[in-house]
C-alpha cells in the first residue's frame, strides 16, 4: 500500500494542521529554504495497525545562522545525530505504518525533551519564570536548546538571545509535538489503543571509562510504566531472534517523548528504542556500514511482528509501580 503525505498536516509541505500553520507562518517563511519541511509525516492510505514509528533526532539540515554561531565543525555537531535513523525505518510506511521524522538536527532544537528545559547560563535576556533550569538534563548541557554536543563539546561561541530560544521553541519544537499528538489522537480514536516506537541510536562506547560494553538494541519503557509488559517483551524476543543483544532501560530508559506520550491507563503505549551505532554504520567517517540494508529489513519484521499483538489487550492498563 503506497505511502502519502498526511492532508491532515498539509500546509505548505510543513505537515501541519490549520492551527500550527498560523502559529508559524512567520517561522516558516523564516526557514523556508532551509528547513522546509522542518519534520515530516508518512502515512500510509490504509493503517494496517496503530503502531507509529518516531525518528526525533536523525536531523541532518544545518541551518546556515546556527553553523556561523557554532565553534565547532559540521563534523562534532553531527556526533549528536541518530544518523540514518529515519532511513532505517522508512521501509514500514510501504507496509502500513506511519512514520514521523523530524529534519533539524537535535543539536539546534531536541524536541525529545520539555519545551522549557533551557540552561539560563547560554542566553542574554531573562527566560521566562515557567523554564526549568535545574533539570539533570540542563545540568548536562542537553537541554531543549542544547549546550553541548554528545561528547561534551560547547556549540556556541557566545551566548544566544533567549528570544532566539524561544522562537525555536515556537516555530520548530512546538509544531512538531502538535502534529505528533495529532496523529496519536488517530490512531486511538480509530483502534482505542495506540503504539508510538521512538525509534534512536547510540553511541558504541559511553562517555566513561566504566560503562560496560553496550547491547546492540537497548529497550526503554521508562522502568515499567510507558507501555503494558509485553511490548518490551515482544521487541526483546523479536529482536534477539534477529541475532541482537538486548539491554533494558540502561543507559536509556527513555527521554521526555517516551515518558511523555506512554500513559498504558489510556491505551498509549511508547517504548524507545536505542540501536548500537556499529551495527549499522561506520562511526568515525559516518557511512552506513555492510549490515545496513539488513538492519532496515529487521526494523520491518519487528513492525510486522508488533501489528500481530491483540490490541485488545493493550486498553486500560495499570503499569507497574515506580
Amino acid at each position: 500500500m503506497p505511502a502519502h503525505k498526511s492532508p491532515l498536516f498539509r500546509q505548505n509541505q510543513f505537515l501541519l494542521g490549520e492551527a500550527d500553520a498560523r502559529d508559524g507562518a512567520k517561522g516558516m517563511t523564516e526557514f523556508a529554504g532551509e528547513l522546509s519541511p522542518p519534520f515530516e509525516i508518512v502515512e500510509p492510505q490504509a493503517w494496517r495497525a496503530p503502531i507509529i514509528f518516531n525518528s526525533p533526532h536523525s536531523g541532518s539540515v544545518y541551518p546556515a545562522e546556527f553553523l556561523e554561531a557554532s565553534r565547532i565543525d559540521v563534523a562534532s555537531l553531527r556526533r549528536s545525530e541518530d544518523s540514518f535513523m529515519d532511513e532505517l525505518i522508512a521501509g514500514v510506511s510501504d507496509r502500513g505504518f506511519p512514520i514521523v521524522q523530524v529534519n533539524f538536527p537535535r543539536s539546534y532544537v531536541d524536541v525529545n525533551r520539555e519545551p522549557y528545559e533551557l540552561d539560563p547560563r547560554m542566553f542574554t535576556g531573562r527566560l521566562p519564570s515557567f523554564a526549568n533550569t535545574r533539570s539533570m538534563r540542563v545540568a548536562g548541557g542537553l537541554g531543549t536548546i542544547p549546550r553541548v554536543v554528545g561528547d561534551g563539546q560547547e556549540i556556541y561561541r557566545e551566548r544566544l538571545d533567549v528570544d532566539e530560544a524561544l522562537r525555536r521553541i515556537e516555530v520548530l519544537y512546538k509544531p512538531y509535538h502538535r502534529a505528533l499528538r495529532r496523529l496519536i489522537n488517530k490512531a486511538h480514536q480509530a483502534f482505542g489503543a495506540v503504539i508510538l516506537v521512538d525509534c534512536h541510536s547510540m553511541p558504541s562506547v559511553g562517555v566513561s571509562r566504566d560503562e560496560p560494553r553496550r547491547p546492540d538494541v537497548v529497550i526503554g519503557d521508562r522502568y515499567g510504566t510507558s507501555c503494558a509488559p509485553l511490548l518490551p517483551d515482544l521487541v526483546e524476543e523479536i529482536m534477539s531472534s534477529l541475532g541482537y543483544s538486548i539491554g533494558r532501560n540502561k543507559p536509556y530508559a527513555g527521554g521526555f517523548i517516551t515518558e511523555h506520550y506512554g500513559n498504558p491507563a489510556s491505551g498509549l503505549h511508547t517504548v524507545q528504542i536505542e540501536l548500537n551505532r556499529a551495527v549499522y554504520m561506520d562511526e568515525r567517517h559516518r557511512e552506513r556500514g555492510p549490515r545496513f540494508a539488513q538492519v532496515a529489513a529487521d526494523f520491518a519484521t519487528l513492525a510486522d511482528a508488533l501489528a500481530k499483538i491483540p490490541f485488545g489487550d493493550l486498553g486500560p492498563f495499570q503499569a507497574a509501580a515506580e
